[in-house]
């Protein structure tokens, strides 16, 4: 995924996460997922027209899609007030898919900065799922991990990609990044399932 597409999930989940907080109404968000969604798609789209069986360009378009229907799939569902089990069962395929993603980072590219980026997204669209697939109430829980995440997952590595700083951020700040997530992840939990 591009900087600039990266940049704009950061947008759309920086807003979505307002929308699961209750601080804004799901017609509202819905039509910035439209637009996201729709970006996500036809750039996409366009790039694989021009792939010639670039095995490895066509890899990171597929995963653009994964957004790019997400946010179409919310935005649909939230602008015509839809059950939202659809949009849950699919986040729990595009989870399994984000681990797959994220090991290939790892293991493949050797990218530790993105490898911990995918799992993030990995648990996120897993939480997606456990909301709207399950209907467990974990609202306000989904909500502060999806305002991390518009922060740490792309907004600040977009910008920093942009203005030619991203690479020099290392592997060893990730990992404590990550880490550093993981707790805020166990103390939110902890908070909102006591309320």
């Amino acid at each position: 995924m591009g900087n600039v597409g990266l940049f704009y999930v950061g947008a759309v989940l920086f807003l979505n996460s307002f929308l699961l907080l209750g601080k804004i109404h799901a017609k509202s968000a819905a039509i910035f997922n439209l637009f996201i969604g729709f970006m996500q798609v036809v750039f996409p789209i366009l790039i694989l027209i021009e792939a010639n069986g670039d095995k490895w360009l066509i890899y990171n378009t597929a995963g653009t899609f994964l957004f790019g229907f997400t946010y179409l799939f919310v935005g649909f569902t939230n602008l015509f007030q839809l059950d939202s089990t659809g949009v849950g069962l699919y986040s729990l395929w595009v989870a399994i898919i984000a681990v797959a993603y994220s090991l290939i980072n790892f293991l493949y590219f050797h990218d530790i900065k993105f490898g911990i980026i995918w799992i993030m997204w990995a648990f996120l669209w897993g939480l997606f799922y456990v909301l709207l697939g399950l209907k467990k109430e974990i609202s306000i829980f989904t909500g502060w991990v999806t305002f991390i995440e518009s922060w740490l997952t792309a907004t600040i590595p977009a910008f920093l990609s942009m203005i030619g700083i991203w690479e020099n951020v290392s592997d060893n700040l990730a990992i404590t990044i990550g880490i550093l997530f993981s707790l805020i992840v166990i103390i939110l939990f902890r908070k909102t399932s006591n309320n």
